[in-house]
């Protein structure tokens, strides 16, 4: 290997993108025993904390760094497609998702969204466990969201086990670690690739604000302004 062609380290995630991929690492297990464990309290604040991350990370898509943009990795099916002929050859490293991870990500993005979502209108006020928002919606319609919002886990279930699938694909075929660089921000490739261009820290903290305040009027029931 020539020094023109020697890998170097170069940025691939930044610290927002991380913290939000490696808190639903741990949330969504959470939050499936603190409602299969009658933790209903627990399980509201957890919900909370997912709201935040979850509109963070809908903000950072449009705000942050480049990699963390949804413009930098949703691509159309002939994207997708050429991708996928690609991986029997070999092709210098992606700085970001690759067009198939993209949609990966909006689909595990999307799932969460909708289970969250059913979950702020779901319970019975009778049992004391109520979403916040579940003063919005008539009891029929709150008992339909509570059989959805249980029912649906199963299907983020399976998308979570698909990424972890793709990930140890890539790890066992194409020897291609992805954890490593959730965890480091940062990935060996040729020299000359250009890395992930940083957004500023007050962009991030403004998103925070926004994110927070919003959970913080949902956990309040949506009261109009």
């Amino acid at each position: 290997m020539t020094e023109a062609t020697a890998a170097a380290p170069v940025k691939l995630w930044d610290l927002p993108v991380r913290i939000c991929h490696w808190s639903f690492v741990l949330l969504i297990p959470a939050m499936w025993w603190t409602a299969e464990n009658n933790e209903m309290g627990w399980h509201m604040r957890l919900g909370l904390i997912l709201l935040v991350l979850l509109t963070f990370r809908v903000l950072w898509g449009f705000f942050g760094s480049s990699t963390a943009r949804f413009v930098s990795f949703l691509r159309g099916p002939g994207a997708v497609l050429a991708y996928f002929r690609s991986l029997g050859g070999g092709h210098a490293p992606i700085i970001g998702h690759n067009p198939a991870g993209g949609w990966s990500v909006m689909a595990l993005l999307g799932a969460m969204l909708l289970q969250l979502g059913m979950g702020l209108f779901a319970g019975d006020p009778y049992d004391g466990a109520t979403g916040p928002l579940n003063g919005l919606v008539g009891v029929m319609t709150a008992d339909s969201l509570t059989e959805w919002h249980e029912g649906f886990f199963w299907v983020l279930v399976a998308l979570i086990a698909l990424h972890v699938m793709a990930v140890l694909l890539y790890l066992t075929v194409k020897r291609d670690n992805l954890v490593r660089p959730m965890v480091t921000g940062s990935r060996p490739a040729p020299a000359g690739t250009v890395g992930m261009a940083p957004a500023s820290a007050w962009r991030a903290l403004l998103c925070l604000a926004i994110a927070v305040g919003f959970a913080g009027w949902i956990w309040n029931g949506a009261p109009p302004f």
